[in-house]
């Protein structure tokens, strides 16, 4: 098989076409077309707080003058440091309307990793929760970040709990304080002292750049890709094809897949507004409140991760809540064990299948037929418009069926490029071919499987994780030696962060002390889970560091296992 035959069409549900047609228009149009068509029909759920979409286009236009105002111009990059909330959206479809760049921050990034991303991007505004606001205080001097706008979660609850809300903080020893004047705005008051009198996008076409979405590869520190309008909305129109049942107006999904992931930004939110949609929005992921929110809201898809469906499985008291309103789930950002999908699926009823997808494909590239033939295994078809192929590494010459080699893809949703690194583009794009970086083999039937990833990046509980940028992190200790870094089989998270390290002569480290230092250092996610002290690592005869050989090692398990620590 090959590119040119595309045997997986033939493979699609009838209710699929092999090929789509795709609006002229940027993401803001389909917001302001939901509130035509459903002005009074909940956009947004979140926490108790029922937004419709007559008021959510309002809150967005008054946002995007604010901007304006404050001197956001077409092509000036804007920082989003916010957990999935009403805010998240306004903030977005705002600064997308101005024709300004979204920069979707992690809030959970520590100094290093946020100097870094607000640097590289230029972004001279942020948009944050109050409980970041002294992470980004601290790096702030040495960004280009001219001007701060500061939200609270409580700023769009409903009473009581915005009242009571500061004082569970308070209760708990948090307390923020933002000093409010010139270059610090809350988010409220400018929504308040602003005019919802309609905005028109601003942008010159749907290749101008909308997203500065960043991703880490396996180089180092995190690089943008930049995504265009046309990106994303094709991207979100794929999607809505392949869940050919989704009737638009009539949906709810459950949001709880961060709006920071590319995944959770399309697959949730901009499906959502094209939809016509509710999104029930929950800013964490908590096993029971999550349960709870399926059996009173009763959402109809939910996008997720393994590791969050397992939580669901394994959860004691599932059983005491109705979950059968659920009727599709796109699980993404990790492989979905075939043991959680049939479990998941005879829990509510629903439909559970994989899909792949990157950063720089915005994301999704391939899912298997929700409501048709699925493989055990496999990621599935490519989406519609998509092309695939799996080339040998070295030749580039494209594989027969069942010949592992690296997996390439093109199509309409592929990235622009990197912002600002020529090189990187030119390696990871040729002739629109993206290179994903995973080895993977097809079959007869145009169904792909992923067999191995071709660099060392590691997935824990959906979240990406490169080894480098942690190994560069312990080599900045002062008695570190040697370190290497790779990821360990877990039943929840998907893996697990490894860390070896050999202590310089004369020194000893603990696994408290290297945990402590690691958290302040790295997102919560990124800190290694695991720890092995030795006296040498692997090495070739030029001295570069083996990790396959760790790898096996620990698959056999010939390496001394540590106890996981907690958090």
């Amino acid at each position: 098989m090959t590119v040119k035959e595309k045997v997986w069409k033939r493979f699609y549900p009838d209710e699929i076409p092999q090929t789509l047609e795709y609006p002229d228009k940027p993401l803001p149009h389909f917001l302001e077309e939901a509130a035509k068509d459903y002005p009074d029909r909940e956009a947004v759920h979140f926490m108790g707080k029922r937004l419709s979409y007559r008021q959510l286009l309002k809150d967005v236009y008054r946002l995007a003058r604010a901007l304006k105002k404050r001197g956001v111009r077409r092509g000036d990059r804007v920082s989003l440091m916010l957990a999935n909330s009403p805010q998240s959206v306004i903030s977005y479809y705002a600064v997308l309307m101005i024709g300004g760049v979204v920069v979707q921050t992690n809030p959970m990034y520590k100094d290093r990793e946020l100097e870094h991303q607000l640097r590289d991007s230029g972004a001279e505004t942020v948009i944050c929760l109050d409980l970041v606001y002294p992470q980004l205080e601290k790096v702030r001097s040495r960004t280009p970040v001219k001007r701060v706008i500061v939200t609270g979660i409580k700023d769009y609850l409903p009473f009581p709990k915005n009242w009571l809300y500061p004082l569970k903080l308070k209760k708990e020893g948090v307390q923020v304080e933002v000093p409010y004047g010139e270059g610090i705005d809350a988010f409220s008051e400018l929504l308040k002292k602003s005019s919802p009198q309609p905005v028109e996008t601003e942008i010159a076409s749907m290749d101008d750049l909308a997203l500065l979405q960043y991703t880490g590869g396996t180089t180092g520190l995190a690089k943008g890709a930049m995504l265009t309008h046309r990106n994303t909305v094709v991207n979100v129109v794929q999607c809505s094809a392949w869940l050919h049942k989704a009737e638009r107006g009539k949906e709810k999904v459950l949001g709880l897949v961060p709006f920071f992931h590319v995944y959770g930004m399309t697959v949730v939110m901009n499906f959502s507004i094209y939809m016509g949609a509710t999104m029930i929005l929950l800013p964490r992921f908590n096993a029971e409140d999550t349960l709870k929110a399926i059996d009173k809201e009763r959402p109809t898809l939910f996008p997720g991760a393994p590791t969050i469906y397992v939580a669901l499985i394994n959860h004691p008291d599932t059983a005491k809540y109705d979950l059968s309103s659920i009727e599709a789930c796109i699980s993404g950002s990790a492989p979905l064990p075939l043991m959680v999908q049939e479990k998941f699926e005879k829990m509510t009823g629903g439909r559970l299948v994989e899909g792949y997808g990157l950063t720089e494909s915005s994301p999704v590239t391939h899912a298997n037929p929700i409501w048709g033939k699925r493989k055990n295994g496999s990621i599935g078809l490519p989406w519609p418009d998509t092309d695939c192929r799996i080339v040998n590494p070295d030749t580039g010459e494209e594989q027969p069926p069942g010949e592992p080699g690296l997996l390439q893809v093109r199509g309409p949703q592929v990235m622009k490029g990197y912002w600002n690194r020529d090189e990187e583009t030119a390696k990871a794009l040729k002739d629109g071919w993206l290179n994903t970086g995973d080895i993977a083999t097809t079959d007869d039937e145009g169904y792909f499987y992923i067999m191995d990833r071709q660099k060392d990046m590691i997935i824990a509980g959906g979240f990406n994780i490169y080894p480098r940028e942690v190994e560069e992190v312990l080599y900045d200790h002062p008695r570190v030696q040697e370190a290497a870094v790779i990821g360990v089989p877990d039943p929840y998270r998907g893996e697990n962060v490894k860390a070896f390290i050999v202590p310089k002569p004369g020194e000893s480290l603990t696994e408290k002390e290297m945990d402590r230092y690691c958290r302040e250092k790295l997102a919560n996610y990124k800190v290694p889970r695991l720890y092995e002290f030795r006296e040498e690592l692997p090495k070739t005869t030029v001295g570069k560091i083996l990790k396959r050989v760790l790898a096996e090692e620990e698959k056999k398990g010939k390496a001394e296992a540590k106890v996981p620590l907690e958090g």
